[in-house]
């Protein structure tokens, strides 16, 4: 009876999954290389939207995707997917959709009657791209055959390439060569080339392709980043000297502090744009930069024949312009700090001068409170002369019948009780003054 209790399975405890827990997971296995075989042709396009291309309508990209899918009647992705593969009539098609732009890469097998034929970009349609509310970012054709042999690749580069920008390297220990001069050829594409050793599998190939082709995107996407630099390179400059100017102004005769403010803050409301629309592209530029290298990094370069590699064109071409990118992000950040700074001194200078406006005031307001207290000691003196005055007739009015009949002269009445009044009133006085303290 033991054993057999023993024997029976504990029921699992019940959990509940995070309602994005298999989608999560899925999205690591979503995009899988391809897989190619030697020889073979890649026909690659990047487009993005000109403006805002972040908060883009990605419906309006599937849509794009669609109109290209029933020309060849392929089947239709799912709604709502950033990803595609399937067939467009001979030819296998790649679609991805990424936070900017969006990607296609069609591979065509088997061998071509010349490299780089422009002929491969037909497979999209013409009326297609006529229709495209995106513009190219960039596009590339990529030739790959199979060939190990150093003096036959050597005279393939000469002829396809321009030799003072190749870059040409082993990669993935030496199971492929890789070149391209990065430039833009006569029918507006890039060229990139991939020889094959005779060991190297299709699944190797794919992810050389595929590596490839996101070097040159990544690129494409940075450089986006060193255009707005140079865009706005002017108005920075004119902002550093008008702010460079006020800070001058500072300590110079006939300097005014509210003038002055009224300018820095227009200064600082520019820098403020300037930040505002470009803080994006700056960390975009970022991103897309380590994605640039990190792809080069996984290829595993070593030289051949003597070029430069990847690795080297980019430190010499493309790296001076992000370090150039990233040392405007710098002065822009240094521009917002002096304008800060400038702001407190100018703040200051202002509460300074206000600090002695208003002691010239209190003084100001000292000297009249001492005036009206004058004029009140002033008034009072006098109320109390015309009180008393009015004082007096009225006593000696109403005293005289009586003290006439004693032989007093109304002369001395009103002598003696003029004294006698005007001390009175004068304490009344004293009494009502303290009372309203």
């Amino acid at each position: 009876m033991l054993a057999k209790k023993h024997s029976r399975k504990t029921p699992m405890p019940e959990i509940s999954d995070h309602p994005a827990r298999y989608a999560m997971a899925n999205e690591l296995h979503a995009r899988p290389f391809p897989t190619l075989t030697a020889p073979g042709q890649a026909v690659f396009l990047a487009l993005k939207r000109e403006s805002d291309a972040a908060g883009r309508d990605k419906a309006a990209d599937i849509a794009q995707l669609i109109a290209l899918l029933d020309r060849y009647g392929a089947p239709h992705p799912q709604p709502g997917a950033t990803h595609y593969s399937g067939s467009i009539g001979k030819h296998e098609i790649k679609w991805e959709s990424h936070t900017e732009f969006v990607t296609y890469t069609v591979f065509v097998q088997g061998a071509a009657e010349r490299a780089f034929d422009p002929l491969w970009f037909s497979v999209f349609p013409q009326d297609w791209l006529d229709g495209l509310q995106d513009v190219r970012v960039t596009s590339a054709l990529l030739h790959m055959e199979k060939q190990n042999e150093p003096a036959a690749i050597k005279r393939c580069l000469e002829a396809w390439f321009v030799p003072e920008s190749l870059a040409v390297s082993y990669v993935l220990d030496s199971s492929a060569v890789i070149a391209g001069d990065f430039r833009i050829d006569p029918a507006g594409h890039m060229r990139l080339a991939v020889f094959l050793g005779e060991d190297t599998g299709s699944q190797r190939a794919g992810r050389i392709l595929q590596r490839l082709c996101e070097i040159e995107t990544y690129k494409s996407m940075s450089m986006l980043g060193f255009k707005r630099v140079r865009d706005m390179s002017a108005t920075i400059g004119t902002l550093d000297q008008e702010l460079t100017a006020l800070i001058s102004e500072l300590d110079s005769d006939g300097f005014s502090a509210e003038q002055s403010l009224k300018h820095l803050l227009a200064l600082s409301a520019g820098l403020e744009r300037l930040s505002a629309s470009s803080s994006f592209r700056f960390g975009a530029t970022k991103a897309y930069e380590a994605l640039v290298n990190q792809r080069i990094a996984v290829l595993r370069e070593e030289r051949f024949g003597g070029r430069q590699t990847f690795t080297e064109f980019m430190m010499r071409r493309f790296e001076p312009a992000m370090r150039t990118v990233g040392s405007t992000e710098a002065r822009l950040g240094t521009l917002s700090d002096r304008a800060l700074r400038a702001s407190d001194l100018l703040r200051t200078h202002v509460d300074v001068e206000r600090t002695a406006q208003n002691q010239s005031l209190l003084e100001s307001m000292d000297k009249r409170a001492d005036l009206q207290l004058r004029l009140q000691q002033t008034v009072e003196g006098l109320s109390v002369v015309a009180i008393s005055y009015y004082g007096v007739n009225l006593l000696s009015y109403a005293l005289y019948p009586v003290l006439k009949s004693i032989g007093v002269e109304k002369l001395w009445l009103t002598a003696g009780l003029t004294p006698l009044v005007v001390f009175a009133v004068w304490l009344m006085v004293r009494h009502i003054r303290k009372s309203m303290h």
